[in-house]
Parts: C-alpha cells; sequence; structure tokens
C-alpha cells in the first residue's frame, strides 16, 4: 500500500486561492444536496490541561471520498513561538478502506476557512464592494486577504483592527508588502465595521464587532468563535442581517453567535436564511436588496477538507510528492 505525504507548502502549492474557491462551491453544494455525511465533532482535553484534541471524520458520496481531520489545539503554545493548532489529515480509498493520503492539516484548515469566507464574499457580497475589514491580525489574516480579493477584486482598501494596536500595525505593514495592496491598521474598531465586506477571525469570547457599527449593504464572515458561549458579534448584528451557515444543524448546536439570540428571545432558528450551499445550487436566494446586510456564520464542516485534500492529491500525483510504503 502507497501513502502520500504532502507537507503544508505542497498543500498551499497546489491549490491557489481561486481554485480553493471553487473547491468550497463544490463542498458546500454536496454538503446541502445531502451528498456529505459530517457527524459531530468529538474531542477530548490532553493531560494536564493545557490543550485539547479534536477528531473530525466525514465522507462525500460525490466525488467518492472519505477520510478524518485530528487536530490539537495548545492555546499557550503561540507565547512559546509554536503553532496553537497543529493537525493532520487523512484520506482512506472509499472502496477498499485503506489509507492513502496523510496532509499537513493546520495549512489545509487556514487554506479552506479563508476560502469559504471568500466563497461567501462572492455568493453574497455587493458587487461593488470596494472595502475589507478584518477584526484579528493572527493566522488566518493572510489567507483572508487574499481569499476576499480573489472574490472580489474590486477590493482596494484592507483596514485591520486588533486589540493590540502595535502588533495590528506591524501586521499591516507586513501584509502590504506582501500584496502591494492599500492595507491599514485602524484603532477604532468601528472603522473596520464600516467596510463593505467585514471578516472577524478573533479568538474573542465576547462581541468585538457591534451590529450598530454595520451599515447598509454590508456582507459580514463571522469566522473566529466555534462554541456555543462564544461570539464575535452582537445580538443587534445578528438581527439586522440576513443570516447563512455553513450546515444548519451544526451552527443550531455549535455557534454561539446565533444560540445566546435565540435564547434571549431575540432571534429564531427559523430566521436562518439558508446554508451556503443552498445559496451555491440557486436553491435559496442571497443577497435580496442593496441595502440588506449579509452574513456568513462559518463554523467549518470536514467535508471541505475532504474535497480539498481530495484535488490537491490528486493535482500532487506525478510531480514529486512523497510516497512511503505502509
Amino acid at each position: 500500500m502507497t501513502i502520500t505525504l504532502l507537507n503544508a507548502s505542497r498543500v498551499t502549492e497546489l491549490l491557489p486561492m481561486p481554485q480553493a474557491i471553487q473547491a468550497m462551491a463544490q463542498a458546500m453544494a454536496a454538503l446541502s444536496e445531502g451528498k456529505g455525511t459530517v457527524p459531530p465533532r468529538m474531542g477530548c482535553a490532553l493531560p494536564g490541561g493545557k490543550g485539547s484534541m479534536g477528531l473530525m471524520p466525514g465522507a462525500v458520496v460525490v466525488p467518492a471520498t472519505a477520510g478524518a481531520k485530528l487536530a490539537t489545539l495548545m492555546p499557550h503554545n503561540p507565547a512559546a513561538g509554536r503553532p496553537a493548532i497543529q493537525a493532520v489529515v487523512c484520506l482512506f480509498d472509499p472502496d477498499t478502506g485503506a489509507l492513502s493520503a496523510i496532509l499537513e492539516g493546520a495549512s489545509l484548515t487556514r487554506l479552506r476557512t479563508a476560502a469559504v469566507s471568500g466563497l461567501a464574499t462572492r455568493l453574497l457580497a455587493r458587487e461593488d464592494a470596494a472595502t475589507h475589514g478584518v477584526f484579528g491580525c493572527g493566522a488566518l489574516l493572510p489567507w483572508h486577504i487574499d481569499a476576499i480579493c480573489a472574490a472580489r477584486p474590486s477590493v482596494s482598501r484592507t483596514l485591520i483592527w486588533g486589540r493590540d494596536l502595535a502588533r495590528t500595525q506591524a501586521a499591516a505593514r507586513r501584509e502590504a508588502q506582501r500584496t502591494g495592496r492599500e492595507i491599514l491598521a485602524v484603532e477604532d474598531a468601528s472603522q473596520a465595521a464600516s467596510c463593505d465586506v467585514v471578516s472577524t477571525i478573533t479568538s474573542a469570547k465576547t462581541p468585538v464587532l457591534l451590529g450598530k457599527w454595520l451599515r447598509p449593504g454590508t456582507h459580514v464572515n463571522l469566522v473566529g468563535a466555534h462554541r456555543s458561549t462564544d461570539r464575535e458579534t452582537d445580538t443587534e448584528a445578528i438581527t439586522r442581517s440576513r443570516v447563512f451557515v455553513d450546515q444548519r444543524d451544526g451552527a443550531l448546536r455549535e455557534a454561539g453567535e446565533l444560540l445566546i439570540p435565540i435564547a434571549e428571545g431575540a432571534y429564531a432558528a427559523d430566521r436562518i436564511a439558508g446554508e451556503l450551499g443552498e445559496v451555491e445550487l440557486r436553491r435559496v436566494r442571497g443577497r435580496q436588496q442593496h441595502e440588506d446586510i449579509t452574513l456568513f456564520k462559518s463554523l467549518g464542516v470536514i467535508v471541505q477538507d475532504l474535497i480539498a485534500a481530495r484535488i490537491i492529491v490528486e493535482r500532487a500525483a506525478g510531480r514529486a510528492a512523497t510516497q512511503v510504503e505502509w
């Protein structure tokens, strides 16, 4: 049995952002068509209470794909110069069950997470969107800058807000140099929130983006929070928006941005406009009016990793990918 091994640089080299967005369109459509199996995430605390481990298995009917992601989350790692999230994605032959590929999973996660935000922006943001406001300056920042610009080439200016102004300014300078675009740090969070597209990629557990700051016509990508008790934005942002999710069941189990307003009695589950895949399939209309505020709550689902991994492995064939006998 031969197994293909792909490191982080190969993962990102083989699936550039525009093509990653297309891969996510395929993944989200498959999920909304009922062609993807997504069990609830499983996890456990690691010894010593320093972190946790999560397991996300899944399968897709078309194209036939099966696999799992195994990841560790170590919140204290960045202070020591190590990544907070480390992961692998494993693919298995759907006919024989044999392990066929192992991909470095943290880079794949960052790529597909940003690509899904890019897909949501392509489907839901105004076509004339010119500015992008980002909350957070961590590992997802460069990926989201690339994804939103790929989805909306009209975006010419990016404003970044973070809790630490000096760190945010350094990130803005780095990204401006990397991309050649106008990318600026802002001290006032409401400035980032006033952009045409807003992406939140923080580790916040309480709101950093307030609904009162959002202008009519804005599109919002909520990315950072992934627990039922955490949220990056407040109830007003949800009640003002036409809300879309990656998967209804998962969102109503894990998305604090929705569950907290529901518990408050300010929002109802049946107000969710649809899944992103339903918009891609044209079963649900996205933006209805120019002045709508659209909002995509991203939690991430394993079919995104599997579809992206499958494409990467197919492209790696014959390109000097590392292979080992098992």
